[in-house]
């Protein structure tokens, strides 16, 4: 068999319907459209969600509860899992993607208190439990915060003040 001898199998090519070519094509006159209304139409396309004019399903059942868009949603590490690093080490966020331990760099990591740590590193991510800062800094390591990008277009210098 070469490249050159395949063929389609039979039917999966088909002629394409020819319509509005008179009544004896068996597609004429409305071209297989029926009669009236927007989908007779040429350019229609409907609206996803659109059930003809009836209140559509979302609109219909009962919204409840409170979802906050402008959330922090983290990507949690726990300090036993910083027992992989060698001592001394520093750990950001391309080294704990490097690791496995986060899947991106472009959302904020948030360290946790599970487990015990027993190497000395230096640890900077955008957030750190209580439990998770007391573990780290007990094993002689250190703790730097780095600011998340809302963050810091929440402080962004505006310009001076006036007051």
């Amino acid at each position: 068999m070469k490249l050159e001898n395949i063929r389609s199998p039979k039917g999966a090519n088909r002629k394409s319907k020819r319509v509005g070519r008179g009544s004896g094509s068996g597609h004429g006159k409305t071209s297989g459209r029926g009669m009236k209304g927007a989908k007779s139409r040429s350019g229609y396309s409907r609206r996803f969600g659109f059930e003809g004019g009836q209140m559509p399903l979302a609109r219909r059942i009962p919204k409840r509860g409170f979802i906050q868009t402008d959330r922090n949603v983290y990507q949690i590490v726990n300090v036993e899992k910083l027992n992989h690093f060698k001592k001394d080490s520093s750990v950001d966020k391309m080294a704990l993607k490097n690791a496995g331990f986060i899947k991106k760099e472009t959302l904020p990591v948030k360290i946790l208190g599970e487990g015990k740590i027993s190497k000395p590193l230096t640890i900077s991510v955008e957030a750190f439990s209580e439990s998770a800062k007391k573990k780290i800094i007990e094993a002689g390591g250190r703790v730097d915060i780095t600011r998340t990008k809302d963050e810091r277009r929440k402080t962004k210098d505006v310009g001076p003040s006036y007051a």
